[in-house]
């Protein structure tokens, strides 16, 4: 078939189909309906929308929800929750305070009722002690692990290794000290929740500000550009290029050691990068399409900024503070490991990694479960954030 008669197929088809169509149209023009061909329904029933199948929920409670879907998020709360306790309660309920010292129990290892019996806990330690010697450890003396010779200038030495009870061999028998005592023979149990509490305060109470005067700053710069936000971009350059040891060193020479002064180094500069992560939120935002009509209709600046684009940032807040709040804590610990921080007799956890580590090979007990309680923290918290992250986050709503 020739392009030609293609052409001719094609325009008679259409004008086939154009003639049917006219066609039906005349048709539904002369059937018309009467009266009796209709029927009334529903005259007695009420007419209304479906009911809802679930009951409606707030933005909080299906963000609540959601949370709860994260396990890992459930126990890392849990564990922040359980360090918090102990640190509030412990040290109250101890009954010796973390000032109180017994020299002569010094350096005890840890000892815990009923593991004891296991072989755990035990108060014990291992000692390498002159066979000559030994009957003077008495009871102490719980196994003799093996018996060598050590050569001094040629000369054999009978040594043993054996596994003494320190709380015998100190005479401190009738106690119990849960993680051990240090050097001064201090309760380290009551001084490791006593630190904690030191520095859980410093790290919340630092976060805090920080992120308040970051939202706040950020919002304004974010939200108005221009000069404006080139102006306090400056701003924040100049004091980011101050280096933190010695604003550091400043603050503790005119204010003193302490948790003020401590709180005060953290919070000149620390909200920093809270004010650049919501300064980059509000770019993102403040163009969409429900920011522009909200303003055409008349919404304030400061309605923008809290009520429409704010809640967006919601998520990066949470992620950002609940990382800020471990930096925080390590900071005080950089900060007290070199003479900085908080003094003694005040403990906190910088302070007792500083004291232990000393004696990291011989009395390991000192630093370890410090380093653990810190370890919890910081992972707890970063888990915790991600969880109140995805459940804040409300381009996430529905998408399960």
């Amino acid at each position: 078939m020739s392009k030609k008669q293609k052409i001719e197929a094609a325009k008679k088809a259409f004008a086939e189909q154009e003639a049917l169509r006219l066609q039906n149209l005349e048709n539904a023009k002369t059937e018309r309906l009467s009266e009796d061909d209709c029927t009334f329904v529903q005259m007695d029933e009420k007419l209304h929308d479906q009911k809802f199948e679930h009951e409606p929920i707030s933005f909080y409670k299906d963000a609540w929800l959601r949370f709860k879907q994260n396990k890992a998020s459930i126990v890392a709360a849990a564990i922040i929750l359980v360090i918090v306790l102990m640190a509030i309660f412990a040290p109250v309920f101890s009954g010796t305070s973390y000032r109180e010292q017994h020299t002569e129990f010094g350096v005890l290892p840890p000892r815990i009722p009923y593991l004891e019996n296991l072989g755990i806990a035990d108060g014990c330690r291992t000692m390498e002690i002159q066979k000559s010697v030994l009957d003077t450890y008495g009871d102490a003396v719980v196994e003799v692990i093996r018996e060598y010779n050590q050569y001094y200038r040629g000369k054999p030495i009978p040594m043993v290794e054996a596994k003494v009870n320190q709380y015998i061999l100190k005479g401190a028998d009738d106690y119990y000290f849960f993680f051990g005592t240090d050097n001064l023979g201090r309760d380290l149990w009551v001084r490791l929740w006593r630190g904690t509490r030191i520095s859980l305060i410093i790290g919340v109470c630092s976060v805090l500000i920080n992120c308040f005067i970051g939202v706040v700053y950020g919002a304004v710069s974010g939200y108005y550009g221009g000069k404006v936000d080139m102006l306090m971009q400056r701003i924040i350059e100049i004091l980011g290029g101050v280096p933190f040891l010695v604003m550091a060193i400043l603050f503790v020479m005119f204010l003193g050691a302490g948790i003020r002064s401590f709180i005060l180094v953290l919070i000149i500069t620390g909200w920093i990068g809270m004010s650049r992560m919501i300064r980059a939120q509000f770019f993102r935002y403040k163009d969409y399409e429900y920011v522009l009509a909200s303003r055409t209709m008349g919404a304030s600046d400061r309605r923008l900024i809290f009520r429409h684009i704010l809640p967006n940032a919601i998520g990066p807040i949470i992620t950002q503070a609940t990382f800020a709040v471990p930096s925080a804590i390590f900071s005080e610990s950089f900060l007290s490991y070199l003479g900085l921080g908080i003094q003694a007799p005040e403990p906190s956890i910088g302070v007792l990694l500083a004291e232990g580590q000393g004696s990291l090979t011989t009395s390991p007990h000192l630093t370890l479960f410090p380093a653990i309680v810190v370890s919890l923290l910081m992972l707890s918290f970063n888990l915790f954030g991600n969880g109140l992250r995805d459940a804040f986050d409300p381009r996430a709503r529905g998408s399960e």
